[in-house]
């Protein structure tokens, strides 16, 4: 499904005026400061409950007001079991968040919901923005989130069996903490800990795998010299030649020293590394450009196969590539059937980005004072 209709309402600089876009490609430029980028930010919301800019809330709330409300309207997709209305819509999306209540209001199709992935399922949001390359250059956290966005996506059950685990961490790392180690409520915490663990790792080692055979299967279409010598591997968070019971059991005295958990699914990892040495060391900034761009369209395409359109939010990105893997990412997105919005300071040129002429059908936005006009 993709973003056919947004409106919002005390969002940033963004104008209340509902806007219809394309469920294939959106070019959107205008100044430095115009709301580009919070057009993006807004459709961010309904994919992933929160700001990719920012992690506070009350940042994107005009001033001087205290809710703002972000509303969404989808197309059919591949559900022909929806049927549009006479606007496109099969599905409404909304959230509201009071900042000085700190309360979040979600509905999908008029119905209230309680959980942020009864969303975020319906619109998978897949950001590339200058912060994004941190994938590869910054620590594990990031490359966590990249993986565990798509294990979102494939597998139903992962987000209630990760906030389970999290309970049970949280629960487990406050008896380690005390000054006297209860080590017969720590084995409790263990055992359900190693149980959930197991679950999430399994779930993100069968995307992990979908999504290496899209990633090999991507870079053979691609001319960069360097794959050959790139391997990705899955760490789980601790060494799965052992059970993590038995790893938990033997640091015990370290765990109890550092007060907090030290093994399991919150320190896993993708792991990256070229000639036997992290990418991070040997990688050009271009190439770890490059190699994150494939990354992200290897994601669209397990979604895609299993028949999930995502859509692609591409922030500024004449500033981060150059001419040629813009083309190469627009090529690749179009044959992946995605919905992309691309936001840039300098007029679109769609000849530039698909210079053998087989541009796929686009709308074009001014965007000025949060306000966009279609050209």
């Amino acid at each position: 499904m993709a973003l056919v209709k947004l409106q919002t309402q005390h969002f940033r600089n963004l104008s209340p005026t509902p806007v219809s876009f394309s469920p294939s490609f959106n070019l959107l430029y205008g100044e430095n400061g115009s709301g580009k980028t919070s057009v993006l930010e807004a459709i961010g919301y309904l994919g992933l409950g929160r700001s990719f800019r920012v992690s506070r809330h009350q940042a994107v709330v005009s001033h001087g007001e205290q809710q703002f409300t972000v509303f969404g309207g989808l197309d059919r997709g591949l559900d022909a079991s929806r049927e549009p209305d006479a606007a496109g819509v099969a599905h409404r999306l909304g959230i509201a968040r009071d900042v000085s209540q700190k309360e979040t209001t979600l509905r999908v199709d008029g119905e209230g919901v309680r959980s942020l992935s009864s969303l975020a399922m319906h619109l998978p949001v897949s950001v590339i923005d200058p912060g994004v390359f941190d994938i590869v250059a910054g620590g594990p956290g990031k490359r966590r989130q990249f993986l565990d966005w798509a294990v979102f996506h494939v597998e139903p059950s992962f987000a209630s069996t990760w906030q389970q685990c999290q309970r049970v961490t949280s629960q487990r790392n406050q008896t380690l903490r005390n000054g006297r180690l209860d080590e017969a409520l720590l084995r409790v915490w263990d055992s359900q800990y190693a149980a959930l663990s197991d679950r999430i790792s399994a779930a993100r080692k069968t995307t992990f795998d979908r999504f290496k055979v899209a990633f090999q299967a991507l870079v053979q279409e691609v001319d960069v010299g360097w794959t050959q010598g790139l391997k990705l591997e899955f760490y789980p968070g601790w060494d799965s030649s052992q059970s993590l019971l038995d790893i938990l059991a033997s640091h015990r005295e370290q765990e109890r020293r550092m007060g907090h958990t030290l093994y399991g699914p919150n320190r896993a990892d993708i792991r990256l590394k070229f000639q036997g040495r992290p990418v991070s060391e040997t990688f050009s900034r271009g190439q770890q450009k490059t190699l994150v761009i494939l990354m992200k369209i290897a994601q669209g395409m397990v979604l895609s196969e299993l028949g999930k359109q995502v859509t692609f939010l591409l922030d500024d990105i004449n500033a981060e590539l150059d001419v040629g893997h813009r083309a190469m990412l627009a090529r690749k997105l179009q044959a992946l059937r995605c919905q992309v919005f691309i936001t840039s300071i300098e007029h679109p040129q769609p000849e530039a980005l698909w210079p053998d002429n087989q541009a796929p059908e686009y709308r074009m936005f001014h965007v000025e004072h949060g306000k966009l006009t279609e050209e």
